[in-house]
């Protein structure tokens, strides 16, 4: 027998079909609630195996607050989501959901969400059993990192080959997020290469690298004479990716006119070439940015109906500077490939040189410390690299390493420092307000502007 879900929302006809299609997929469905009350009292009696959760919802409290309750009592949960703005959809992702659900529901959307937050609840039981018995061993672990092509002994890079898994098992969307040079690619591969799509093309489109005006003919295709200049027909990346997958990579970049044709084959699994009639295709979509899309979205430059179809899940990847523990394995293993292409015997790195490869900040992560070791190698005559060949180091260009702040994310930064010294206390004498001399409402107006609100622990 599938799950029991909880569906709490207050729209009837919304509810109401969603029930149906749970139950037609054979779950068990509970009484629907259509407020957080509701819901506790349902939850106590009739004690779901999920909750299908919408934000706004009759009474004072929001789905937001429910959510904060099930994470106490681990009991998972999908948010039911409309065209919320920032501020909202951060405040959600606080609570760390199982995924999100835009209306209006989608029966395959639906599907596929439930097997997704299935799978990820297992592996979280699976994760705290084995943790708490301590039965796998690191030998098991690396091997699981080295089966996705990944290098490195950390934490982070354990918890995203385990998150590849199960995006591989699935057949939903995935958005790989992460600063240029961590290895979205690598990431985007591996989920392909380990999927039901394997034997299929993995078509990969850098959506920065084409200019607004290719980017559908590229994308999408089109037929003979349908613009000036289209001599021959194009076939697009997504029909190339048929039965396969795309890896729309930096697909931010793509422009907001063309968003919604990208939306449309989320939605519909259709495209519709320049010139041509509408067909349908069988295609797995990977998308990867490393702009901040929530950010895109504030400013009109990213569609968020797209946003929350591409959010059903993130894997989030991390800097280099931040996994300190993975610098010596990766460099160690790029350094075997280049001794081998290059014709050389490098036994290894000298202390000096492994020091100043765990001292640098690596702004062009796990990237540029690959050219860095190629570079290294080929400058080496002896059996130990014992220098590397970093950037200059004078303080303007160490200040550079780190990204430069906008006058707004400077603001933010300001407004949550000055609100952590305060405790966040907002108003009267000694608050955040007080502090910075503005009005209390002006400061609330800031925050909610800005995205800023205190964290769900």
């Amino acid at each position: 027998m599938k799950n029991k879900i909880l569906i709490v929302e207050d729209q009837f006809i919304e509810a109401n079909n969603l029930r149906m299609v749970l139950k037609a997929a054979g779950y068990q469905v509970c009484t629907i609630a259509r407020s957080v009350q509701e819901a506790l009292k349902i939850i106590s009696t009739e004690q779901p195996d999920l909750v299908m959760l919408d934000i706004f919802l009759n009474g004072d409290q929001t789905g937001i607050e429910l959510a904060v309750i099930l994470k106490k009592q681990n009991i998972p949960f999908i948010y039911l989501s409309a065209n919320s703005d920032q501020h909202t959809f951060a405040l959600a992702k606080q609570t760390n959901p199982y995924g999100f659900l835009v209306k209006p529901f989608r029966e395959k959307d639906v599907l596929a969400m439930l097997d997704i937050a299935a799978n990820l609840h297992e592996e979280h039981l699976a994760l705290s059993h084995m943790s708490a018995s301590n039965s796998v061993s690191a030998a098991q672990d690396k091997k699981t990192i080295a089966d996705f092509g990944m290098i490195g002994n950390s934490t982070t890079l354990k918890e995203i080959t385990r998150y590849i898994g199960i995006a591989a098992a699935a057949t939903a969307p995935v958005l790989i997020l992460g600063e240029s040079g961590t290895g979205k690619e690598v990431v985007a591969r591996a989920i392909h290469e380990n999927s039901a799509r394997q034997k299929k093309p993995l078509i990969v489109v850098d959506c920065a690298a084409l200019t607004p005006t290719l980017i559908e003919s590229e994308l999408f295709g089109h037929e003979k004479g349908s613009f000036t200049g289209a001599t021959d027909k194009r076939i697009g990346k997504f029909e190339q990716a048929t039965g396969g997958t795309i890896f729309l990579d930096e697909v931010g970049e793509i422009p907001v006119e063309i968003q919604s044709k990208l939306l449309r084959v989320l939605q519909e699994k259709e495209i519709c070439p320049i010139g041509g009639k509408r067909k349908t295709v069988d295609v797995r979509i990977i998308a990867a940015t490393n702009r901040n899309l929530e950010e895109e979205v504030a400013q009109g430059r990213f569609r968020l109906d797209l946003y929350y179809r591409l959010f059903v899940f993130p894997i989030q990847l991390s800097p280099l500077r931040d996994r300190k523990e993975d610098i010596i394995p990766i460099a160690e293993h790029y350094l075997r490939i280049c001794t081998a292409a290059n014709n050389k015997i490098i036994a290894g790195f000298s202390d000096k040189a492994t020091q100043m490869l765990l001292n640098y900040s690596w702004p062009g992560n796990v990237r540029e410390l690959i050219h860095l070791i190629e570079r290294s190698v080929l400058l080496c005559e002896d059996p130990l690299i014992d220098n590397v060949f970093l950037p200059t180091t004078r303080k303007s260009q160490i200040q550079d390493v780190l990204p430069i702040k906008t006058m707004t994310e400077n603001e933010r930064d300001h407004i949550l420092e000055v609100l952590s010294r305060c405790d966040w206390k907002i108003y009267g004498r000694g608050g955040a307000a007080d502090l910075l001399e503005i009005n209390a409402s002006t400061l609330k107006s800031r925050m909610k502007k800005l995205g800023i609100s205190k964290r769900f622990d």
